[in-house]
């Protein structure tokens, strides 16, 4: 079994899988790596599973010593990384030596990078995942959802693997201001008609009251006409719209029901886009049925098979 040490840490730097399935009726929200894609090509660098576990770095500040030789992957943001004070890039496996220290500085390109090891990090399964989260109190080394702590120990028992890169046309670009794509949802005909145009034909800004269990969107303020509904079930990047107008976009520690009305729901494809996205920075929306969803979703995962 080898080992990493944790010299340095933040709260934001957490052990995720695909997150839990299966229980959001007991009230357990899913978790899981925000940005999905990115953890998929990390695991991919190395012959894992999709899901095995991974640590998410958001905006830096981890540091990890070898305890022994490894080969590690990392994809996602371009956080400053530095192995042994020398610059290294994601979307790639690399190799760290025992007693050598990966550092991960501050954002120079997206949010959130993923680290993978041969086989997935260690880490107790709690309802079917080691996802970390904080709030709920489940998930990550011990179980009770503790995010990544300096002295922390982990570990994993797969094999090196050869070292390779994911192939740059297939590497998502994060300087893109491709729109992000919306299935709309059962309340959207109940917003003005003006509302509805100010939504698909203006910048949204990303607030900086934002975390893992959702970002607010900062723009026109949207207008719902409909009766006052009665709470019901949130999927993964539902767009709800409370009374100030300013949607807020729904993301893996939701809570599991809600009153708001909601526009619709983000693609996954566009939620991982958007979870690399800094507060500040400007995005947009754009209407797509659902069939045309589902079949980019497709054709995506397809490339890992």
């Amino acid at each position: 079994m080898s080992r990493l040490t944790v010299e340095a840490s933040t709260p934001l730097c957490l052990l995720q899988d695909a997150g839990r399935f299966g229980v959001r009726h007991l009230g357990v929200t899913q978790g899981g790596a925000a940005d999905w894609l990115s953890m998929s090509w990390a695991n991919n660098l190395l012959g894992n599973a999709m899901d095995a576990a991974v640590i998410e770095i958001t905006l830096g500040g981890l540091t990890l010593e070898a305890q022994e030789d490894c080969c590690l992957a990392l994809a996602g943001a371009d956080l400053g990384a530095l192995l042994e004070g020398q610059s290294l890039a994601p979307w790639r496996s690399f190799l760290l030596r025992k007693g050598q220290r990966l550092q991960f500085t501050s954002p120079l390109l997206g949010a959130r990078a993923y680290l993978a090891a041969p086989g997935g990090f260690n880490a107790p399964a709690v309802l079917g995942s080691c996802a970390t989260v904080v709030r709920e109190e489940l998930g990550g080394l011990d179980g009770f959802g503790h995010p990544l702590a300096r002295g922390a120990e982990l570990t994993y028992s797969g094999q090196g693997q050869t070292l390779r890169e994911v192939p740059r046309d297939q590497r998502p670009d994060f300087t893109q201001q491709q729109p992000l794509d919306l299935v709309l949802g059962a309340q959207h005909g109940q917003f003005s008609g003006q509302s509805l145009f100010d939504a698909f034909n203006s910048g949204w800004t990303l607030d900086s009251r934002g975390d893992r269990m959702g970002i607010r969107l900062l723009g026109p303020a949207l207008q719902y006409q409909g009766l006052p509904m009665i709470s019901e079930g949130i999927p993964l990047g539902a767009v709800q719209v409370p009374p100030d107008g300013q949607p807020i976009v729904l993301l893996n520690d939701r809570q599991t029901i809600g009153g708001y009305p909601r526009l619709g729901a983000l693609t996954p494809l566009s939620l991982a886009r958007l979870a690399q996205c800094l507060p500040g920075q400007q995005v947009r929306m754009a209407p797509v049925v659902q069939e045309t969803a589902h079949r980019q979703h497709v054709e995506y995962l397809q490339r890992f098979i």
